[in-house]
Formats: structure tokens, C-alpha cells, sequence
């Protein structure tokens, strides 16, 4: 999930001898409502179970974990851990929490809790989507076959410290951290609702929920006694429900609505963002998000790297970005711009015709050849692979394009013997923590090279395997500079490599009335996706 990472000052700012949250702004006002409209009612506020773009930013606002992000950016800072160490292998993580913190039925948090909310989420029974994020940790398979009801790398120290060990030293766990699944939750209230806490959320977050009328509206309240002083600056927010969104935005021109939450519709949008009465209300950001066309690189003529750098230079981004009216960025590598590891100054392969057709016949095809290229069959993705089909017929390359279900083009894309061509819009790759590894393993890899596996190029180059093997061992805060620098030559030299044509990253588009204050970045937040809704205010 799922962007330029724009920074906000950051600073710990001390006021009246009182620390103020990170990123304070001392222009912020306090006080008043907001209205927030969705068409679709949401399914659930449970931190274990939430796994969408319209609950992920609302379970941040009422639950923390131990690691969050500074806001609007995708740079990782303690949350409920004061502090952290790791040890010199890597392996064990051992968080001090802040003390004092509250749920919002009153009771303080301890460390029990935070082995408690790790445990709930991994274990079977509640059938979270992000269990196997915490795979990592020592007992994980044991607990997932119901062969332990605990996880045995979780060791309550004391009520403010807990140890946690792994099976072998992971870059990416503190990312784990930050995200929902790893949200604390308190036993007692989860033990009440039971299947429906998802409807009665209750965390330590900078908001509670006041109220939920099915099918009409979600009510969130502030947190008097939220930990980060400071925080948030309104005093609720309504979330109204079964908004068309097209509704939506005239009644924000009226004044009525402070968010409108589905964005602007595709048939609106360029007559929306050329209309002078709305300019200031649209905030683009960029996702972690990168689109692709993936070549089958075990596949002939497929295997022959020439023919794969003369596709990447046939296919003109550009235009393929006009057909979903400019709501992307032209992509030149694997990674979106915003994630770390990203190399600004890297140029990819040029749209190049003349030079596609030179390599062709180096490849000895100067005729070209037969192929077919697969793509999912819901709007735009067909007609952004019939641009690709025109590029590719003036090198020689006649493509068939296979449009089908979903479902089936991901069938085909991870077999040895279809699919020699995917356009992967719809299903492309959006990370699910900022991390350059999240990029690599599942859809470069040589263990994504699998039947079943989300690799459809085949692409296995050991090398760069044993590469980002040792990048993801480099877990200690003063290695990151050296591991991003591994990460960004990895991303680089699988490029060399040609096994995919990057086309776009897509852009999101939140639409905020005139009354909104806060700085941009905190609408279309990297990690709050979509909102922050803890720091935004009203002018």
C-alpha cells in the first residue's frame, strides 16, 4: 500500500517543559468537526483483520503500535516504544515502552499487551490477513499449526519491556511493526465483543469511535488522553457512508463535506481538475506503486536479453499515461519514487523505436515474432494493452492480447508455459511496508519463481538473490545508509537484466475543501493511507 516522500520538519519540541508530538505544527488550530463521505460502508476497525485502502488509515487513528512513521513520509520513528535495541546478531529486539499510556477504557498499557495483540494476530483462529508478516518470529510455525497457543520469541521482561527473537537477523521487522496488524489491542475488551471488537474497536489511538450506524455513518471522537500531546486537533469525525462520489464533490464545493473519500470519479476527472472553482482542492501524491509488463524470461525468444531491452525501448509510457488522463508518472525502474533505495539519478531505456529495431536484428529477428500478451479485462487495463500492442507492431512484434479474469491472468502468469507476456495494471505490485525488499523477493526473486508465485517473468539471478540476502541481514540502525546503497545497485542491475518493462506509478488524488489546513503531505500520506487523520486541522 500502500509516493513522493515529501518531509515535514521534524523536531521534538519542548513547550511549557512539555514534549509536543513530532512534527508539531505551531500553525495548527484546534477544535471543530469534519464530514468524510464513502460510498461503501466499511467492514471492519479490527487492526488483526483490516486489510484495505478505506479502513487502513481510520485503525491508525484509533490504534498505535510499538513503530509508526513520521507523517506524510515513509521514515520510521518509535510509537509506543521509548526505546528499542538490537542485539549484535540481529536477532532479538527488545522494546521499553512509554509509560503511562492509556487505552481508551482507562487502563495503562503494559508489555503483556503487546505479546497478547502479536499472538491474536498470528494465531489461526482469528484469521488475520497479515499473519504471516510475523513468520520471522521464533515459534511462529508452531503457533500457526496449533501446536503452541504462544509465540515463544515474545518474552514479557517486565510491565515496560518486551523481548522479542527471531529465527535470524530481518531488515524489514521494525516496518513490521509499524504496520496495523501489529497494532496493540487490550485482551479484556477484545474478550467482550469477541468476532464483532472489529465493530467496538478500542486501542490507544488519537481517536475512539463514538459511533457506528451500520450503513450510514461512523462517528470518531478525540482522545483526551492520547499520549502525544498535542494531538489530533479536531474534535471528531463523521465518516458518512452510501456518498456517491460525484455527490460527494458538489457538496464539498457547497461546504458540506470536508474529505471526499473515493476521490474524483475516472469520467470526472479531467473536467474536475481543469475547473478553476476547484483548484487548492486536489492533493496528488504518489503511491508505493509501480505497473509493469512482465517478459517470461525462460521462454524464447524471451531468454534473449536484447529482445528484452528492445521491448522496454518500444513502448512509449507517455502515452500510455495520457490514456488514464495523467493520473500516473512514468516509471524507469522496479521501485516507486518514494521508497528507499529509489536511484533519481538512474535514466532506464529511452522510447526509442529505431534503437528497439537495431536490437531485434542483433537478436536476429529483424521480422519480428509471434506472441500474446495477457492482461486483466477491466477498464482501462484492455485499452492501455492495445497501446502496448500498437508500440510493440512497429518493431516486428505481433501480440495477441489475452484479456481475461483476474483470476486467470495470475494463473497464467505464474506458469512455465503461458502468459510470455503480463501487463500487470490492476494487479500490480503495491508495497505493503516502505521497505525495498517487499520490491524484490515476491516479484523478482528466485523464490517467486514458482507455479503459484507472483514472479511471471521467471526472472532468478542468484546473485542479486545473495545480494539482497545480505542487505536483509543488515538490520542495525547504523547499516541502513550502506543497505540502501546495496538495495539501489540491486534494483539497477536487475534493469540491466531487462526482465520487466516498468510503465507507470500511479498517483492518488484526495480531494479536501477550502477549510482544511495541514500541510499536504498528510492527504495523501504514504503509510495513513489515505489521511492522516491525527494531524490535519481546520483553518
Amino acid at each position: 500500500m500502500k509516493k513522493t516522500a515529501l518531509s515535514l520538519a521534524v523536531a521534538a519540541t519542548l513547550f511549557a517543559g512539555t514534549l509536543l508530538a513530532d512534527d508539531y505544527d505551531p500553525a495548527a488550530k484546534d477544535g471543530g468537526k469534519i464530514v468524510v463521505t464513502y460510498q461503501n460502508d466499511v467492514a471492519t476497525l479490527d487492526p488483526a483483520i483490516g486489510y484495505d485502502w478505506q479502513n487502513w488509515s481510520m485503525i491508525k487513528s484509533l490504534f498505535d503500535g510499538l513503530m509508526d512513521y513520521k507523517p506524510g513520509t515513509t521514515e520510521l520513528v518509535k510509537k509506543l516504544a521509548q526505546d528499542y535495541k538490537i542485539s549484535d546478531d540481529g536477532t532479538v529486539y527488545t522494546f521499553t515502552l512509554k509509560k503511562g499510556v492509556k487505552f481508551q477504557n482507562g487502563r495503562e498499557l503494559k508489555a503483556s499487551d503487546v505479546k497478547y495483540s502479536l499472538e491474536r494476530t498470528v494465531n489461526p483462529k482469528t484469521q488475520s490477513p497479515g499473519a504471516g508478516f510475523f513468520s520471522p518470529i521464533v515459534g511462529y510455525e508452531d503457533m500457526t499449526t496449533n501446536k503452541s497457543e504462544h509465540l515463544s520469541g515474545i518474552e514479557v521482561v517486565d510491565d515496560y519491556t518486551v523481548k522479542i527473537t527471531l529465527k535470524q537477523a530481518n531488515a524489514t521487522f521494525l516496518h513490521v511493526m509499524a504496520i496495523n496488524f501489529a497494532s496493540i489491542v487490550p485482551k479484556e475488551e477484545v474478550e467482550k465483543w469477541g468476532a464483532d471488537f472489529g465493530k467496538h474497536p478500542m486501542g490507544t489511538g488519537a481517536f475512539s469511535l463514538a459511533e457506528w450506524k451500520l450503513g450510514q455513518q461512523i462517528v470518531f471522537k478525540k482522545n483526551p488522553d492520547y499520549f502525544k500531546t498535542g494531538l489530533p486537533h479536531l474534535d471528531s469525525i463523521t465518516f458518512e457512508i452510501g456518498q456517491d462520489p460525484t455527490v460527494a464533490l458538489l457538496r464539498l464545493e457547497k461546504g458540506e463535506v470536508d474529505i471526499a473519500g473515493d476521490g474524483v470519479p475516472p469520467a470526472k476527472f479531467l473536467e474536475f481538475k481543469n475547473d478553476p472553482k476547484f483548484k487548492g482542492y486536489v492533493v496528488t501524491g504518489n503511491q508505493l506503486q509501480t505497473g509493469y509488463v512482465t517478459m517470461k524470461t525462460t521462454l524464447p525468444p524471451f531468454d534473449n536479453l536484447k529482445v528484452r531491452q528492445a521491448i522496454n525501448m518500444a513502448i512509449s509510457k507517455d502515452r500510455i499515461v495520457r490514456i488514464i488522463n495523467g493520473r500516473a508518472i512514468p516509471a524507469n525502474q522496479p521501485l516507486p519514487p518514494a521508497m528507499p533505495g529509489y536511484d533519481s539519478a538512474y535514466k532506464g531505456y529511452s522510447y526509442d523505436v529505431e534503437g528497439a529495431k537495431k536490437l531485434m536484428a542483433e537478436a536476429g529477428l529483424a521480422k519480428g515474432f509471434d506472441t500474446e500478451l495477457y492482461v486483466m479485462n477491466t477498464d482501462p487495463q484492455p485499452r492501455i494493452a492495445q497501446a502496448i500492442q500498437a508500440d510493440l507492431a512497429k518493431i516486428g512484434v505481433r501480440a495477441q492480447i489475452k484479456s481475461l479474469a483476474q483470476a486467470n491472468v495470475i494463473a497464467a502468469g505464474s506458469s512455465k508455459d503461458q502468459a510470455p507476456m503480463v501487463w500487470s495494471g490492476g494487479m500490480a505490485w503495491i508495497a505493503d511496508f516502505p521497505d525495498p525488499s517487499n520490491f524484490y523477493g515476491p516479484i523478482l526473486g528466485c523464490d517467486g519463481a514458482v507455479d503459484g508465485g507472483w514472479n511471471w517473468a521467471l526472472y532468478c539471478n542468484k546473485a542479486l538473490d545473495a545480494q539482497a540476502a545480505k542487505a536483509d541481514s543488515m538490520a542495525k540502525p547504523e547499516q541502513q545508509a550502506e543497505r540502501t546503497a546495496m538495495w539501489k545497485k540491486i534494483f539497477t542491475d536487475v534493469m540491466a537484466d531487462a526482465p520487466w518493462v516498468p510503465i507507470f506509478n500511479e498517483q492518488r488524488f484526495t480531494v479536501r475543501s477550502a477549510r482544511m489546513g495541514g500541510n499536504d503531505a498528510l492527504y495523501v500520506d504514504p503509510v495513513h493511507v489515505p489521511v492522516n487523520y491525527d494531524y490535519i486541522w481546520i483553518k
